[in-house]
């Protein structure tokens, strides 16, 4: 499986996860950061995005929920997260 079909699927399974439970809960980048420190071996799924100005999206999941954030510019995440790129990371509204 390509990294992109790999980041897609994960996106799905994300997406997914949601749809499940109903709940996201979006937080600012640097409460972002402070969810994944309190991972041991956190998944985050992250994408550019952007029309008029590009910005940096993350997803993780944590104790059932799932956060999302949006940044100007990219985070430097824990080193000891698993990273999955994803072509683009769709919210529902």
């Amino acid at each position: 499986m390509s990294a992109g079909a790999a980041g897609a699927a994960a996106a799905a399974a994300v997406r997914q996860a949601i749809k499940a439970c109903g709940v996201l809960v979006r937080v600012e980048p640097d409460e972002f950061l402070r969810v994944l420190e309190r991972q041991s071996d956190g998944l985050v799924v992250q994408a550019t995005g952007g029309f008029f100005s590009k910005n940096y999206q993350y997803l993780t999941s944590y104790k059932g929920l799932a956060f999302h954030t949006k940044s100007p510019t990219e985070l430097a995440l824990p080193r000891n997260c698993e990273i999955v790129t994803a072509g683009s990371i769709s919210i529902p509204g």
